[in-house]
């Protein structure tokens, strides 16, 4: 069954979510001191911790014992602010791997960061790890394994990437126009694979400080994909894109097994109601509700892309425009049902499980504000129920 009303408000608190009042849920979720996207959320113990993107430098905390006291300043970012880093937890540390920035404000480009840095909450600081990353990992999704590794999928070729940055950043446009869309579209017009994106599977061992390649992923390398910790290191890989402006409908399972890695492919995430045709989402928000379910919510794309991938014409996303969806999806016995919509279409925030369902965290509007709004959705198998 297709439901396709709004989401019910506040009204519908945490009491009335499957499992009754829980210590770790609050009846309003106070919003973030800045907009926030491109960034990074993990829950470590009974806090949530916030921040980088969009917030630059900066770490926000909330104590889910006392939500009401709202976000409070952590220690800064140490090395230069990163958007879309990779990241996970071991060990109650929070890893921070690649993203994109510019190394001092005077540079004229952005590059992909090599840099590994670790947030230790005890003590309320950062720590630069010796160790450079294999690879670029813009965009790239963590999962963080039971043995304490930090295993990576995804991320782009940061040779090829900082090349094309500084080129464009470095053409002026009105001066040398020929010059500056043959840059854009050289780089826009290939295919997926001619990216370089990093197809491996990389383990880092905190405790170590190395890295190991766990073998290929057999699909199409993605960056900002959705992932869903479905417990005992098996991860579920939604969406994302296969080259810059170009999304896939794919969903995959991946099972890591010490060095064993497994990938399945699941059934493609469906079109939203409305829609002929299932874009692809980058960057969604992706939880598990009471019930067991996965959700997937929001994410961007261009439509119509897709149809100009299948004509041969690379430069998909050329003349189109960003779309940040509102469809939100359960998967459950191996079947995806829209559940519903969003109040608006967001995209590039964060997502964490909670006892009560999946709180949503900043993300980008479809005027491109990076939104500060926090707010908790769940699925009961019937009614999609929000709590901001």
């Amino acid at each position: 069954m297709h439901l396709k009303t709004k989401l019910m408000g506040a009204v519908f608190g945490a009491t009335m979510l499957l499992g009754g009042v829980s210590p770790t849920l609050a009846d309003t979720w106070p919003d973030l001191p800045v907009g926030l996207k491109n960034g990074i959320a993990v829950k470590i113990g009974n806090q949530i911790f916030a921040g980088l993107g969009t917030a630059g430098n900066a770490l926000y905390a909330l104590d889910l014992d006392n939500p009401s006291a709202g976000w409070q300043n952590k220690a800064g970012f140490t090395g230069s602010a990163p958007a879309q880093p990779a990241f996970g937890i071991s060990d109650g540390k929070l890893f921070v791997f690649s993203g994109s920035g510019k190394q001092t404000e005077a540079d004229v480009a952005p590059i992909i960061f090599e840099d590994v840095h670790a947030y230790n909450p005890s003590s309320d600081t950062w720590q630069k790890i010796e160790t450079k990353t294999p690879t670029g990992f813009l965009g790239a999704s963590g999962l963080s394994l039971s043995d304490g590794r930090i295993a990576i999928v995804g991320g782009y070729n940061k040779e090829l990437f900082d090349k094309y940055l500084l080129e464009v950043l470095t053409t002026d446009k009105a001066a040398e126009p020929e010059k500056w869309n043959k840059i854009v579209g050289d780089y826009m017009g290939m295919e997926p694979a001619d990216y370089l994106w990093n197809k491996q599977v990389w383990a880092f061992d905190p405790a170590k400080a190395t890295w190991a390649d766990l073998g290929e992923n057999p699909y199409n390398p993605n960056t900002g994909s959705g992932i869903a910790a479905l417990g005992s290191d098996n991860f579920m890989v939604i969406n994302g894109e296969i080259k810059p402006g170009l999304r896939t409908d794919q969903v995959k399972s991946i099972a890591i097994n010490s060095n064993d890695v497994s990938w399945t492919l699941n059934p493609a995430l469906p079109a939203q109601d409305g829609s002929q045709v299932q874009e692809g989402l980058a960057a969604p928000y992706v939880g598990m509700a009471t019930n067991g379910a996965v959700l997937v919510a929001g994410g961007a794309n261009f439509p119509g892309a897709r149809a100009k991938a299948d004509r041969g014409e690379w430069f998909a996303h050329e003349g189109l425009s960003k779309t940040r969806a509102d469809g939100v999806f359960a998967f459950q016995n191996d079947t995806w049902t829209q559940v519903g919509v969003l109040d608006e279409g967001l995209a590039y925030g964060a997502s964490i499980t909670l006892d009560g369902g999946v709180l949503f965290i900043g993300g980008e509007d479809n005027q491109g504000n990076a939104r500060s709004d926090v707010f908790l959705l769940d699925w009961d198998g019937d009614q999609l129920r929000k709590t901001n």
